[in-house]
């Protein structure tokens, strides 16, 4: 079974669990910027961040034999936060990098006039750069994030062909599908939808199985970065074929991604160490 993660935070993830996302069949992945737990004070911070999602994340997954892409904007949460904001106008240098295939996350935490402009400047900078679009629907009153999240899409002049929304679930699935958007699922432990919820779905969904994207959206919570895998096995037990597993652990994210005309599957070796640094942590 091979596995490309189209939403994991791997900033908050150990070597280890790139090893065992390795042993489980993951061979590439696409981590998008998002909050880090707790407010940043100053642009500056994201674009260490932003540095780091480029460079040494990169690094350390290919030393796992997993290809790393990412996306960038400013998340919700903090599109609230005037501190933060001077990241819209240097985003355009960040979005021209190789490595860079959407902007995102982008979308609602808390459905404020300040993150509807955010979403509206990123949905833009996106269409500008043609690079696809990473939705995030709010964790809270999800029907009603999901509708104006769907109304700003169409307001914009991004082709709802390269929005992937993302966090559904059973209540934002249907009107999610007739907006001519990707749909992208969060599997987790505790919270969002678990692997059995995700079967139902793709059971009742069968006609969307060619956008849906399944992912573990693990970060520094409580999550688990081998969630698609448990996915991909529980289709299997419920009587789902090896290709419609391919089709969504695989060859969904690789297209929707694609419209970036950025995503290289290609693992290189890479060098020893990035900027002087190995992940041997004293060794060499």
């Amino acid at each position: 079974m091979r596995i490309f993660d189209p939403h994991i935070h791997m900033t908050s993830r150990t070597t280890d669990d790139y090893a065992a996302m390795y042993a489980a069949g993951v061979r590439a992945l696409v981590e998008p910027s998002f909050w880090l737990g707790q407010p940043r004070t100053a642009p500056e911070t994201f674009y260490d961040y932003f540095d780091g999602l480029l460079g040494w994340e990169p690094f350390r997954a290919a030393q796992h034999g997993i290809a790393h892409h990412c996306t960038l904007a400013l998340n919700p949460k903090e599109a609230n936060d005037p501190r933060c904001l001077p990241v819209l106008d240097e985003l355009p240098r960040y979005l021209v990098k190789d490595s860079v295939v959407a902007v995102g996350e982008i979308g609602y935490d808390s459905m404020t006039p300040a993150e509807d402009a955010a979403l509206a400047v990123q949905l833009q900078l996106a269409a500008d750069h043609g690079l696809p679009a990473l939705v995030h629907t709010p964790h809270r009153d999800k029907a009603a994030g999901l509708a104006r999240t769907v109304d700003v899409v169409r307001e914009s002049v991004l082709d709802p062909a390269l929005v992937l929304l993302d966090h559904l679930n059973e209540t934002t699935v249907d009107a999610a599908a007739d907006s001519g958007c990707w749909l992208g699922f969060s599997i987790y432990p505790d919270t969002k939808m678990d692997e059995h919820r995700m079967v139902r779905i793709l059971r009742s969904h069968g006609g969307c199985l060619d956008r849906i994207l399944v992912n573990s959206a693990a970060d520094w919570g409580n999550s688990d970065p081998l969630k698609t895998r448990a996915v991909g096995d529980a289709m299997l037990a419920a009587g789902f074929t090896d290709d419609e597993v391919d089709q969504v652990l695989w060859r969904n994210p690789v297209a929707f991604y694609g419209l970036s005309g950025r995503l290289d599957l290609d693992v290189v070796r890479p060098e020893p160490t990035h900027e002087g640094n190995s992940l041997l942590r004293g060794g060499e």
